[in-house]
């Protein structure tokens, strides 16, 4: 596939000949028509195993795609929020598939320059209730009125839990009553904050695992 830069006509879009001109994510490109594979070709056991490794990690990031729409929209040029939060994130998996090792302390599910939550503190304060609190940011690139987005993850049932928005820096406490499914599991916590228009994202941060 070729992308096309620039042009004397500007971007092709439809069927040209024997290639079809579109585009994706403002990028103009051009395409065979109908292109079909005759020949396959022999792919070595490494290849294979990146392969496999690539379709694990894809799979893995699906319950956290609400989330990382928001966390990476700054970063998505040319590519969508989902592709750049797996770079971001790839590093993260060790190993060879099945056998594929996780670092949740890494995993990142958001990046940017919105000052973080001073000082976070998580605790399970019920079977099904997780209290955060914090202090007041009082570096004036805070604002009063930037809105907590927190993730839980169970590693056994692969789903995830939280919210996006609806709780303000200047709060400094929430309680959040998570889906029962979760109660009892072993819940590894993120947090990060927005601004109201999602223009602005912070770093996200990892507050560790959370026992039963």
């Amino acid at each position: 596939m070729a992308k096309l830069i620039k042009g004397i006509l500007g971007p092709i879009r439809g069927k040209l000949g024997p290639v079809v001109g579109s585009s994706w994510k403002g990028i103009a490109y051009l395409r065979e028509h109908n292109k079909t594979k005759t020949v396959k070709t022999h792919r070595t056991a490494a290849q294979l195993a990146n392969e496999q490794k690539f379709k694990f990690v894809q799979q893995w990031l699906v319950p956290f795609h609400p989330y990382l729409t928001v966390g990476f929209l700054k970063l998505a040029i040319r590519k969508t929020e989902i592709n750049a939060a797996f770079s971001a994130n790839f590093q993260i998996f060790t190993g060879v598939y099945p056998s594929i090792a996780i670092d949740y302390s890494r995993f990142i599910i958001s990046k940017g320059d919105l000052p973080e939550l001073k000082h976070p503190v998580i605790a399970l304060a019920a079977p099904d209730t997780i209290e955060i609190s914090w202090q007041q940011n009082t570096l004036y690139t805070a604002s009063f009125d930037d809105q907590l987005m927190l993730v839980l993850y169970s590693p056994e049932l692969k789903i995830t839990d939280g919210f996006i928005g609806g709780v303000k820096r200047s709060a400094l406490h929430y309680s959040f009553q998570f889906d029962q499914q979760l109660i009892g599991k072993e819940l590894e916590v993120y947090l990060s904050i927005t601004s109201t228009d999602r223009k602005r994202i912070a770093d996200s941060v990892y507050m560790g695992r959370v026992l039963p």
